[in-house]
Order: structure tokens, then sequence, then C-alpha cells
């Protein structure tokens, strides 16, 4: 049955009080400027002999993601992973790279695509650094050739390996040069479609665990084991909190299956983190799973799950986790990330017209956050093993600082092609181990992650862009996030989701359904409507009805547009005050889900507000030019009574708007 209460706070609170929270959570707990001393001596060494992709770091700097150019090399970079043959390669790269404009320094450009590819060739196919077409005089299709190759092997650096024993090869290699490494392995591929994408992804990772678990003792703990990531969306086609029952009954089988794998060769098996409105879903499975490795497997300690510090409730979460943990005598392995859906949560939160955002809008907050998670990771250090994701120096010189105060084991993790020479420097330290989160599958499924990280690559506030800008200061690029977090002066230029149409018009307030506490409202309201009995019109009745419009007209056409658009802001407010029962009408009478009936409601009182604010713009006097000594002024008018006919599939928005205008 879907849960009647939500297990953490309520997800769309003032920013500014969670953030004076998590403040206060650190006084005494962190040493910001021994961090900054420790890290300094990375990002100079670093600076000083860059890792082998500093030439991709240096593209998206000098052509960022939300720029037309930076867009352009972004859809080839997804699309030409795909392209069989090399003229069709050709035409898209022309076409592309034709829509944007490279500063009109087409040569220039080109010679740094053509060095970006050269350099990842020698990083992955050392042959082809000397092919000459590469390094011939810069043609048109040797100029593509070069962009092809770059933009191919993009991909690659971002992806491990497209099968998992192509992984695993890579893997091995990587530890060889460095010894303290382990990884976590992610089979590429996100929501199921269908069911038979769901089955597809589950075999998938059944075939990863068996071949992870055949290099893997048994004897070691899950830490010193590889593991593996999985996503829940990728293992059922409705993985949505208003499919719970379903949810519940079809998913936890599929991923039990996957943790007696892993539990029997001790690997880690990491839930990975998914959107604001999948969290409760989240939690009900891992619950439900946690009940079965205590029950089945309770000496195994991999089992875990993926936290995002951007949310608003991520240091909640972890506590509801440790108690979680202590409940059932087990030990979880979580993974602490910033997060990598700040942009759909932000754009939801607006769609849906919600009161504030799940996630924290400014990057400094959500470095305050990761450090106070960390604490509270460390603090629950009886019930978690914690994974701390994250390429930032200072954020790991003071999660290293914060270990050794507490005595507790831990672990650092990175990306796969990210952050490579920041750990070079940290890993020196042969107490510190990292563990690689690598993506394998094929360049078919690359698109989504692919995106993802190259938007974190390229985001002017990312610590892996600043680090590669050597403008950018030590002093700047090692700045307190505490010292830039001010509670009592919130500078973001981020409206919040119900002002988002100015001062002037305000947003209609929606709900989240994934939320209890915004569905009981709708479910008390259904179910407590009656519908009443509607009696079709007589033609008499419709004449009569005509007649006292037409007869009204008079009056309303000489009432001031002041007062006419008060009424109708009025009549928006008391929408606003019974959507519940709106919603419940639309939902018994017209059919609806409560998501569209939600939606439709809104709609209405948006253009309730909308007509008004047009209104008083439109039918304001209009001083005409003239003759001199004449004086023209146009003034807008009614065209008399309307008929309005609501329609079947939007009988109150359409029919509102309609009457509004």
């Amino acid at each position: 049955m879907p849960r009647t209460t939500d297990r953490l706070p309520f997800p769309y609170r003032p920013e500014a009080g969670v953030l004076a929270h998590r403040l206060s959570a650190l006084q005494g707990a962190l040493d910001w400027a021994a961090a900054a001393t420790q890290a300094a001596p990375w990002v100079r060494a670093v600076r000083e002999n860059p890792p082998p992709f500093w030439a991709m770091e240096s593209l998206l700097k000098e052509y960022p993601i939300s720029s037309a150019e930076g867009l352009a090399l972004m859809r080839l970079a997804e699309a030409l992973l795909r392209v069989p043959d090399a003229e069709t390669a050709i035409a898209l790269t022309a076409d592309q790279l034709g829509r944007a404009d490279f500063d009109g320094a087409a040569d220039s450009t080109l010679a740094r695509l053509s060095s970006t590819a050269i350099a990842m060739s020698k990083k992955f196919l050392p042959e082809a650094g000397n092919e000459p077409g590469l390094m011939a005089k810069l043609g048109a299709k040797t100029v593509v050739a070069a962009t092809l190759r770059a933009v191919q092997l993009l991909g690659r650096q971002f992806v491990l390996g497209q099968t998992i024993e192509e992984g695993m090869k890579e893997a091995a290699s990587a530890r060889k040069r460095q010894a303290n490494l382990s990884f976590s392995f992610d089979m590429l591929g996100e929501g199921a479609r269908t069911d038979a994408d769901a089955l597809r992804y589950l075999a998938s990772y059944q075939n990863a665990i068996s071949a992870i678990a055949r290099t893997a003792d048994p004897k070691h703990a899950p830490s010193q084991n590889d593991g593996i990531s999985i996503k829940l969306s990728a293992l059922h086609p409705r993985y949505e909190d208003a499919q719970n029952d379903r949810v519940m009954r079809e998913l936890v089988p599929r991923v039990w299956t996957l943790c007696e794998g892993a539990a029997a060769a001790n690997l880690n098996l990491t839930i990975d983190a998914e959107e604001v409105d999948r969290l409760e879903l989240s939690l009900d499975v891992f619950e439900a799973l946690a009940k079965l490795v205590a029950q089945h497997c309770p000496q195994w300690q991999g089992f875990g799950l993926a936290l995002q510090a951007y949310q608003t409730r991520a240091v909640e979460l972890i506590e509801h986790v440790a108690a979680l943990g202590r409940q059932h005598r087990l030990k979880f392995m979580c993974r602490l990330v910033k997060g990598a859906y700040w942009d759909a949560e932000i754009k939801r939160a607006q769609e849906l017209g919600l009161p504030a955002y799940p996630v924290f809008t400014q990057k400094p907050h959500t470095d305050v956050s990761y450090l106070a998670c960390a604490q509270a990771l460390f603090n629950a250090s009886d019930a978690i093993y914690p994974q701390f994701a994250t390429h930032n120096a200072g954020t790991i010189a003071a999660i290293l600082g914060m270990a050794t105060r507490q005595g507790a084991p831990f672990e650092l993790q990175r990306l796969h092609g990210m952050g490579e020479g920041i750990y070079r420097e940290v890993l020196k330290n042969p107490a510190v181990s990292c563990r690689v989160y690598a993506p394998v599958g094929a360049h078919r499924d690359l698109l989504a992650y692919l995106v993802r990280r190259l938007l974190e690559n390229g985001a002017n506030s990312s610590f892996v862009h600043q680090l590669a800008d050597e403008s950018v200061g030590m002093d700047e690029l090692l700045l307190s996030p505490l010292e830039q977090s001010k509670p009592d002066v919130m500078t973001s230029t981020l409206p919040l989701p119900p002002e988002l149409y100015g001062s002037k018009r305000p947003n209609s307030l929606g709900l989240d359904l994934a939320v209890v506490a915004h569905r009981e409202p709708l479910l008390a309201a259904h179910a407590a409507l009656v519908l009443p009995t509607v009696p079709e019109a007589t033609g008499a009745e419709a004449q009569a009805a005509v007649v006292k419009a037409v007869q009204a007209f008079a009056g309303w056409n000489h009432t001031p547009v002041a007062e006419r658009a008060a009424t109708l802001r009025r009549a928006a407010d008391a929408m606003q005050h019974q959507l519940p029962r709106l919603c419940a009408l639309l939902v018994k009478e017209a059919h609806k889900g409560w998501g569209d009936a939600v939606s439709e409601v809104r709609e209405a009182i948006d253009l309730l507000r909308y007509y008004a604010n047009v209104a008083e713009r439109v039918m304001a006097p209009q001083t005409l030019p003239g003759p001199t000594g004449e004086s023209n002024t146009l003034r807008m008018e009614g065209r008399g009574a309307w008929v309005c006919i609501s329609p079947w599939n939007f009988p109150l928005a359409i029919f509102v708007g309609q009457v509004a205008a």
C-alpha cells in the first residue's frame, strides 16, 4: 500500500533556514584554512603537469556548454558516436560547425580541435597520433577528420569500455599504474520505457556482477573489492510514486536477485540516486531490500545507496539511513555526491509552481551541504561506511581532516575521465583509497550520461572548469564555501517558483503528488465530493441567458478596466483556494488523472491573472498624433456578449480562458 506519511522533512522549505542549519552543524567540525593549505600544492602540481585530457577541459572553457559553439560541439560529441560512415560524419560536422560562430576565426578553432583530437588519440590510440591526415596542413576533410576524432574519443574519456569485460581490462591496467584504486562499474542505461528494456538492463547487471565476482576475493571486505552501481528506474518502466504497489511487487524481487549475487562475492552494490520526486519511493525499495539483507545475509556490508548533497533534505536522509542500519544491525556503504539533475529539479519546481526549490540554488550552499553531510556520515560510522565522490581539491582536503579527527574508515571516489590530476596527487598518500565510478556500455546508450558530464565539466562554477583556467587564482579557487554562504543575505537571482513571472503576476501554486502532505487534500476532497445533477437547458432558458448577457454588457463595458481586472484576480484567488475541490471535480466528472487535473486548474488560474494584466495594458487610453490644436485618444471597448463552449478535454481551463479574455 502507498505510504500515508513521509519519512523526511517537507522538501520545499526556505533555503536560508536550511543553510543556517547546515552552517551551525559545521561549527567546530571544520578547519577550512587548513584544508586550503593542504589542497594548494595539489592544484599547483596539476596546473604544472596537466592530465592527458587538459585539452578537452580547455576547449570547454573557451566554448561553454551554454553557448551556441559549445552546444554544437556537444551535439557532435553524441551524434558522431553513432555515425556509421565517413561521408555522413563529414556532412554532419560541417553542418553543426556551420551553425555556430567560432569567433570568426575558423583556422585557429579548427587547429585547436585538431590538437585536441591528437591529444585524445595519443591517450587511447597511440598509433593514431601520427596519422598523416591529422598532422597534415589543415584542409576541409582533414579538419573534419580531426573534429571527428576528437568527439568520437570524447565518449571514451567518460566510458571505461563498451562491455564489462573491456571495462574490467581497463580497470586492471589502471590498477597497475595506481595501486590503491577500486572500481564501481555502472552499466549505462537510463530509465526503462518498456518492461523489455527493464529486463535487458537486469540481464546486463546480472552479467556484470558475475564477471566482477570472478575476479573478486569473497574473503575481502566490499570496500576492498570492485562493485556495481544500479539504477532503479532502469529496472522498471513505471518507477514513479503513483505506481508504488506495482513497483514494490515487481521491482524489489528483481533487485534482490542482484543483491544475492553481490553478497555471495562480497561486492559493493550501490543504488544510484534519482530525482527528488522518487526519493521516498527509493527509500521504500531500499528499506524492503534492507529487511531481506538482514534476514538472509546480515554479514554482508556491501549494500548501499548514493546520497545527493544538493538536496535540502540530504542530512536528514543520512540520519534516516543510519537509523535504518542500526534497526537491522547492518552497515551500509553510502556514496555522497553533489547531484547530477540540478537543472531538471529547478525546472520541475518552476513548472509545478511549488513553494520553494528542493535543491540549493547556489553552488557554495551545495558545497556547505556536502561538508555537513560528510560530518553526518562520519557521525554515523557505526552504521555507515562513507564514500565521498568529489573532484574539488578543497573538499577532499576538508574530508581528510574530518576523517583524521573522527578516526573513521572511508574512501574517496571520482568519475572515470574526471579529476585524474587532483587524485594523482591525493593518492600519493598510500593510506588514502579511491574508487572510480566507471560507466560501461555501448555508444548508443551514452547520450544522457555524456551530457551530464559535459555540463559538469563546462559549468563556469565547476571546480574542474576553474582548475583548468589559470586566470582563476589560488585564493579564489580554494575560497571557503562557508564564507560565501550568508543565510541572512540571500543574493540568488533565481526567483522562487511562485514569483516566476515577476511581481505583477503571481504564478499559480501547484502540488507535488509524490509528497503525502500535498496528496491528502486532493484525496479528502475527492472522498467528500458529490456530483450534482446538471439539467439540460431548454431553448427558452438558453434564450433568456443570452438576453441577460446582452443586457449586462453595457454596464460591464463601462466598468473601469482596473475594476474588471480586479474581478478576474479575485476569481483566480478563489480558484487557488478551491484547487483540491476543482481537481476532484475534474477527476470525477472528466475522468482526468490527478496530475492533469492539477495542471488544468492552475492553467485556469494563470489565464485569469494573465488576461487581467493584458486588459489593463491594452485598454489604457492611447494618445494619437494629430493636427496642431486637435486631441485624438484611442480607447478600446468590448464587442458585445459572447458564447463560450466548454470543450470536453479541458472543461475548466479553456472555458475560463475564453470567458476571461
